[in-house]
């Protein structure tokens, strides 16, 4: 199609270069006139491609179309007009001109707030979702049948800015592309709108931006953060008009101390604090303001208003200044108005808008190779001299917080820097162990030493569960909201999913876990997990109960949820994050505070999850992670007097232990997810190839270290032979190697003393008489690696066929055609009932079979799948309670019931 494009800015530069990549022959341009010497970024480019370009101050006068603009634009025989972003009033002369009319772009879902604030309203109001629409355009009030829209959230401390840069500008320039694609293959709407929700508001100005302090402060925070940047909320005090910029609400574990800032009008005066300026709501509730602008122009940190700016000048090295002039350079091509760029040039005051703040912030980030810059940055340094200290600071690094020095251990692996704790980490601060005691954590793929970590003793217990009683009694923790609390483990899921490739090569490096696997798993749960129990924050009630009435008076009774305190939490060493991260997100949901025994052989994780923790604002003291022995700390965690709860996962004989002194200590509340030995019953009428695979896949799953390892295999009797051979022939095509290739299908066992017991175990069972037909021995190479394994005619009184290896050992055992009964039998015969598994095409045999296994989860034509929202645990010597799931909060809460009389 033949096109004008009218508008202006990037946002018109980007759709007009994209119509052209479509295929279309745009016409011609038409864009504002240069201000101060710059012509728009949307002309220049029409202009480089050979487009006429058509700078009318004005297409009408009094209401009037002008007809020499009417006139030049009519000449160019326009088959459509794509207005993308225009602030010039166009007459209906030339919507109408085209015979496919004109589509036009707006900021908000019309009808609601029409008119040329969009995007300000849309946050002013407290939108739950935002979005763009484009329409068939009308006279300029917004009013024209709909073609295309599309919606967002708004996050809740969402600006203009981010909204714009996040869904408006790159989903519009797509939207655009779409409407016109969609106009040109005949297929575009023509929806009226309605007029229910229809709103208009006018243009924001600075005169009208005033702070009213008579309403709540999610309220307050919401005409912030409309208002930012353009034109600023703004407030009078200390005589002068402070204009408040980039707000929150998330003010968790912030403490209101400080130095008193008195605000006419507000509710309370507002407290400058070292994060930023606490302000008040009438409601009470706090809002958190980071940047403020001074009645001068400058921008300073909110935290610095009592202090002003930082005197302190920097002196530049050779290199710098190198820099320093390169990045004048920049300022004069953005700036021609501009003569001279001293350091004392302002470059708002010398004519830069919003557009050429996104410009600079991307020439200074490809000339600054690396540099974390933000729009903010250009707006907190607005002189050169300034910008230039500012970006030394960073490149510097001098300008990170080093409120919590960590002293990471680096290295270089699988393409990453790793960098990871290794103190103990208790009341949000990373410390050496009593006495410095350290030991040495391994790399089970060569047996090498990864580093040094801290060795928690007895008194690092007592102090962990100190920082937890405390932060739990007297801490914000206890006294936000539970929304908030919600956002916070959002935010933590958050930053685990942007250090997800770190966690996972991690995992690969202490634990063995082949790369790709902790990806998905390890890691990828342990984010889904926080994520699900984020959600059951804010949704944690309990109920009304009709009793008796004590006449003729009568009564109401009610029950509470309530948080247990102090939780211990001692996780295993298979998945050491996810396991962490079943029984954590649980615990801070409910909103218990923790201390917990990461496995002694696998604790970076754990570590590296601590730190996570403070960048997501968890408050100090709320998490607690101590690796050390399970003799001596999870022992003491179990006697401790000030720990309510324990929750653990592990073997039996230990389970027994802990719960014997969770009992005599005082009587805490416990969870056991213990061992077992999981029968998978393979029925002759499955899908056989399915029942290989799944079968493969529940023995030699994580190297088979997996609570719910099928613990043995019953074959029915006509297929086994058939089974037997398809599984050895796909056991020999498992690659066996580095976990950190991403080809490898197994990986090292996770330390050397548990592969001495898969190597004793399968020496037992051939001494029994069972048939090894492949593997049972450790692989010739450097590290802890063993092979597949399996073993055949295994009799129901062997080792083997009782007890659990936790390894990569399949255990196959024959059954009578037809005899469920018998099979059922045999396989309940054991103490464990942790997993369970079935195969078959009959339904009615599967919902037998199911209701008749003894285990706390049963798998029918799949194996292995947990999911965040299904409870997990087990039955008799596997243990009781539950992780994940509704039902797991319950572990980490209790019930109080409260009786009114009236």
């Amino acid at each position: 199609m033949k096109i004008a494009v009218i508008g202006q800015s990037l946002f018109g530069q980007e759709v007009y270069c994209h119509l052209r990549k479509e295929g279309h022959e745009v016409v011609g341009v038409f864009t504002v006139p240069d201000k101060d010497g710059k012509a728009d970024p949307l002309g220049l480019e029409a202009e480089k491609d050979g487009v006429p370009v058509f700078k009318f101050p004005r297409w009408r006068v009094k209401g009037q179309a002008l007809p020499d603009v009417v006139a030049k634009y009519q000449a160019l025989g326009a088959e459509l007009n794509v207005l993308p972003f225009c602030s010039q009033f166009i007459p209906m002369e030339v919507i109408n001109a085209p015979c496919h009319g004109s589509i036009i772009y707006h900021p908000s879902l019309l009808p609601r707030h029409r008119g040329a604030s969009a995007i300000n309203w849309t946050l002013i109001h407290g939108d739950k979702k935002g979005g763009f629409t484009i329409f068939w355009a009308d006279d300029g009030l917004d009013t024209g049948d709909l073609l295309l829209q599309k919606e967002c959230e708004i996050l809740p401390d969402d600006t203009v800015s981010t909204l714009y840069n996040r869904f408006l500008f790159p989903e519009g320039i797509k939207g655009m592309v779409q409407a016109v694609r969609l106009i040109a293959e005949g297929k575009a709407p023509r929806l009226p709108q309605p007029e229910e929700g229809a709103t208009y508001e006018g243009i924001q100005k600075k005169e009208t931006a005033k702070i009213n302090w008579e309403q709540s402060a999610e309220a307050i925070h919401n005409w912030i953060r409309g208002n930012d940047k353009v034109p600023g909320a703004w407030t009078e005090a200390c005589g002068q008009k402070l204009t408040f910029f980039n707000s929150t609400l998330n003010t968790a574990g912030l403490v209101p101390e400080g130095e008193a800032l008195p605000i006419p009008g507000a509710h309370q005066p507002g407290i400058v604090t070292k994060t930023g300026l606490i302000l008040f709501g009438n409601d009470d509730r706090m809002l958190l303001v980071k940047n403020i602008q001074l009645e001068d122009g400058r921008m300073i940190p909110a935290s610095r208003f009592f202090s002003g700016a930082d005197s302190s000048v920097l002196e530049l090295t050779e290199a710098e200044l190198v820099m320093a002039e390169t990045v004048r350079s920049a300022w004069k091509r953005i700036l021609p108005s501009v003569l001279e760029v001293e350091d004392s040039t302002d470059f708002f005051k010398s004519g830069a808008a919003s557009v050429d703040v996104v410009r600079l912030v991307e020439e200074v980030k490809e000339l600054c190779d690396g540099l974390e810059l933000e729009n903010e940055d250009v707006y907190m340094a607005t002189t050169f001299g300034d910008f230039i200290q500012l970006l030394v600071k960073k490149l510097r690094g001098d300008n990170k917080e080093t409120e919590c020095i960590i002293d990471y251990v680096e290295k270089a692996v699988n393409k990453l820097t790793l960098r990871m704790p290794h103190q103990l980490f208790i009341g949000g601060l990373f410390v050496d162990a009593e006495g410095a005691k350290t030991y040495e954590t391994i790399n089970p793929t060569d047996g090498s030493v990864i580093c040094q970590v801290s060795l928690a003793q007895v008194s690092d217990v007592d102090k962990a569960v100190a920082a937890a009683k405390d932060a739990f009694e007297n801490g914000l923790w206890g006294k936000i909201s539970a929304r908030d609390r919600g956002r916070l483990l959002y935010r933590l899921a958050d930053l685990m999913e942007q250090h997800q490739e770190e966690l996972a090569t991690i995992e690969a490096l202490d634990a063995g876990a082949v790369y790709t696997l902790a990806l998905k798993t390890h890691v990828g749960m342990s984010i889904q997990t926080f994520r699900y129990f984020a959600g059951w924050c804010d949704k944690i009630q309990g109920s009304t109960i009709p009793i008796n009435q004590a006449r003729p008076n009568r009564n109401l009774t009610l029950t509470r949820k309530e948080p247990i305190g102090v939780c211990g939490i001692v996780i295993p060493w298979n998945y050491p994050l996810m396991m962490l991260s079943w029984k954590t997100a649980a615990c801070l949901a409910a909103g218990n505070t923790v201390v917990i025994k990461p496995a002694q052989v696998t604790p970076l994780t754990a570590l590296k999850f601590a730190e996570l923790t403070l960048k997501a604002g968890i408050p100090k003291g709320v998490v607690n992670i101590l690796p050390g022995s399970g003799s001596l700390v999870g022992q003491r965690l179990s006697d401790h007097p000030d720990v309510r709860k324990i929750g653990f996962t592990g073997s039996t004989e230990v389970g027994k232990h802990i719960m014997k002194s969770c009992a005599l200590s005082n009587v805490k509340k416990v969870s056991l997810e213990l061992g077992g030995k999981s029968p998978l019953i393979i029925f002759a009428d499955c899908d056989l190839s399915k029942a290989v695979q799944m079968g493969m896949s529940s023995v030699f799953f994580n190297k088979g270290e997996n609570c719910i390892a099928a613990g043995r295999l019953f074959i029915e009797d006509s297929i086994h032979d058939h089974f037997v051979q398809k599984v050895v022939e796909e056991v020999k095509r498992m690659k066996i190697g580095n976990p950190l290739d991403r080809d490898t299908n197994h990986g090292p066992q996770n330390h050397q003393a548990h592969l001495r017991k898969l190597i004793e175990y399968c020496q037992r069972g051939v001494e029994e008489g069972a048939t090894l037909v492949c593997g049972g021995s450790q692989v010739p190479r450097p590290g802890f690696f063993f092979e597949p394994t399996v073993f055949t005619d295994v009799e129901d009184h062997m080792f083997i066929a009782k007890e659990e290896s936790f390894g990569p050992i399949m255990i196959i055992s024959r059954f009578a055609d037809g005899d469920v009964d018998t099979v059922l039998s045999r396989a309940n015969a054991t103490e464990f009932g942790l997993a369970s598994g079935v195969f078959t095409r009959d339904i009615n045999k599967a919902l037998y079979v199911s209701d008749k296994l003894g285990a706390g989860t049963v798998f029918v034509n799949t194996y292995n799948k947990t999911d965040v929202a299904a409870p997990f645990g087990g039955f008799k010597q596997s243990g009781f309670g539950k992780d994940l799931g509704e039902e797991a909060l319950n572990e980490y809460l209790r019930v109080k019931t409260v009786t009114f009389e009236y």
